[in-house]
């Protein structure tokens, strides 16, 4: 890699060398190059581009604003998922988490070998590496930082003069101080900051939430903690000024999702994935940041792209396992076409749907729409001050249409024109005006799921067995047996195929094509005999995900003590992926889980035991056996 940054410093270069005894007035050396940059990432957790900088005159961000008029600010950042560790996943190595394995919330997955994360980079580089507070990636943070602490100002524990990069993550916007029940205590926080709490009735209420008391209360509490947020980056900057950094120090400020609200974080609509980035530079790194300062761009940037964009600045080699492109810095390829993103298991409740995006329409594909939008568990509970607002407004019986669509079963298919309708309301897929578009657009994710082998196609406890004594990355990116294609063609019968298509797939060899076939029928229109017995075989598939997607299903649609033994026995697998699948279908099921004796017993006791092998905070005994 040249790691000249221009051919303007390629000359003073080879002028330098010509006149290598040549010296200034007072004898020091003509110093032609210039240091390589101290770079800092700010991550602000579950926030959308609600900022004064982006036009939001709720938002009351000075010190974020003032990075914007120092710096470039982009109008079309995304992240690669709709909730932090996947995303992080992502930061720190520069794949897609549906490579590595890490699209779930929260698993604790093999990292393989092969492979190493940015900070590793950039300390072979020559760089300091520091975190501040927080890993959450999905896999073992040991031993990628050089140094970790709480503090705002991290690159003061070097012992020595080389430059750093510092992942300093600033929580006040996340979502658990959102949804605080202590919204008085939490404004008078505000008041005690010499800050001024919002007035909820100022507050714009989106149009797919009620408009309540308890919303506007909720959505004024989320400009409060951006006010906190924003305090926070100006004692960053204020520690770099104070330091004598400034002149040196290249700072990204992004969100790593978006709001931390229903239908934004663990949505794949805009709302959850667009993300805030601004990044501010000094006058002597203004060639390697192709846009003027205080300007914004269009240009589509994806969280896949940061890892490379890090090193492409620090001068360090982008390695070819990296799957995005460097926007900033030497040699910056061609802007990409499409962000792509990915949403997958969160704690208790499986989910997969994928999107791709061109900044102006964007294309949704659930391959789980039989359900809701909002479905019952840990993490959507009633202890959230939003979820708690709206289930009181749907009890009362006070949502429209638009507002009742988040707790129904999806569509297969979703396309939103982000120019006209930037509230994602109006669904395209099956309007025939978009449908050549859609088709595109389609064929565009599809493509790129085959190429970057997401391993969101096969169940979790699946690809974990598989990758047994490797990892997920190297099982789905060595050799052939991961048949992708084979696999995501089953996944695509969801919804879109009728059952004369999907009962032959259920006798494949492949276990992932035959857990998709299992997943197909719950779209179709009533199922034949010979499709129910063909089900009922797959109660003893070799595959034990298979089994629980089935023994699930045929308990939908009969009685079966056959499907119900066969949960019993899975949920108290040791593995753990094993039986947090089957206490997820044992809650699914309803009141037909009563019809097994020891079924919720067990259930609940291995969810407790599973829950720490997976990191995943699980449904309590009491929420899983509420029956």
């Amino acid at each position: 890699m040249l790691k000249i940054r221009s051919l303007s410093r390629l000359l003073l270069l080879l002028l330098g060398a010509v006149c290598f005894d040549c010296s200034s007035p007072s004898g020091e050396s003509q110093e032609s190059d210039i240091r390589l940059p101290n770079i800092v990432f700010l991550v602000a957790e579950d926030i959308s581009p609600a900022l004064g900088c982006y036009g939001d005159v709720m938002a009351i961000t000075p010190n974020i604003d003032r990075l914007a008029a120092n710096g470039a600010l982009f109008n079309k950042a995304y992240a690669t998922a709709p909730i932090c560790a996947p995303s992080r996943s992502t930061l720190m190595t520069g794949l897609y988490a549906t490579s590595l394995g890490t699209q779930h919330l929260r698993s604790e997955t093999p990292f393989s070998e092969s492979l190493k994360t940015v900070p590793e980079y950039l300390a072979d580089a020559g760089y300091f590496t520091s975190n501040r507070n927080k890993s959450d990636y999905n896999f073992d943070h040991d031993n990628r930082w050089e140094h970790w602490s709480g503090s705002l100002a991290p690159w003061r524990n070097r012992t020595d003069d080389r430059p750093f990069y510092s992942f300093i993550n600033v929580g006040p916007s996340h979502e658990g101080s959102v949804n605080s029940a202590r919204y008085e205590e939490n404004r008078q926080q505000l008041v005690d900051l010499g800050l001024q709490p919002t007035d909820p009735a100022t507050v714009k209420v989106p149009p797919y939430y009620p408009d309540t008391d308890a919303t506007r209360a909720v959505w004024a509490r989320y400009y409060d903690v951006l006010q906190l947020l924003d305090r926070n980056v100006g004692q960053v900057m204020d520690s770099l000024q104070a330091d004598g950094l400034m002149d040196e120090t290249i700072v990204f400020f992004f969100g790593d999702h978006g709001f931390g609200m229903p239908r934004y974080k663990r949505w794949l609509y805009n709302t959850g994935l667009q993300v805030p980035l601004i990044v501010q530079f000094p006058d002597q790194y203004q060639e390697l940041i192709p846009v003027e300062k205080g300007q914004t761009t269009d240009r589509i940037v994806s969280f896949v792209d940061f890892p490379a964009t890090v090193l492409n600045l620090a001068s360090a080699e982008i390695p070819a396992t990296m799957q995005g492109i460097p926007f900033l810095g030497e040699a910056i390829p061609p802007a990409r076409t499409y962000a792509y993103g990915a949403r997958d298991r969160a704690d208790d409740m499986f989910e997969m749907s994928r999107s791709v995006t061109d900044g102006r329409y964007i294309y949704i594909r659930h391959y789980m729409p039989h359900l809701p939008y909002i479905q019952s568990g840990h993490i959507n509970g009633d202890q959230k001050a939003a979820y708690r607002a709206l289930r009181e407004a749907r009890m009362e019986g006070l949502n429209n249409a638009e507002q009742e669509k988040m707790w129904l079963p999806k569509p297969a298919e979703e396309l939103y024109d982000l120019e006209a309708d930037p509230e994602e309301l109006n669904n395209l897929a099956m309007h025939q005006g978009f449908q050549d578009l859609k088709v595109q657009m389609h064929n565009e994710l599809n493509a790129w799921m085959i190429q970057s082998r997401d391993l969101g196609l096969l169940p979790e406890a699946e690809y974990m067995r598989r990758s047994v004594g490797s990892s997920p990355y190297d099982y789905a990116s060595e050799g052939n047996e991961f048949k992708v294609r084979d696999i995501l063609a089953a996944a695509e019968k969801v919804g879109l195929a009728d059952e004369r298509e999907i009962v032959d797939l259920l006798e494949s060899q492949d276990s992932g094509v035959r857990y998709w076939a299992v997943l197909a029928l719950q779209q179709a229109d009533g199922l034949t005999g010979d499709a129910l017995n063909a089900l009922t075989r797959r109660l003893s598939d070799p595959s034990p995900s298979v089994q629980i997607a089935a023994a699930e299903l045929v308990l939908h649609l009969t009685t079966s003590e056959d499907a119900l033994n066969t949960l019993a026995e899975l949920v108290q697998s040791e593995e753990p992926t094993v039986a947090l699948q089957a206490a997820r279908s044992i809650q699914l099921i309803g009141d037909k889980a009563t019809l097994g004796s020891s079924l919720c017993t067990s259930s609940a006791s291995v969810v407790r035991a599973s829950s720490d092998a997976v990191r995943c905070r699980t449904s309590s005994a009491a929420a899983i056996c509420t029956l």
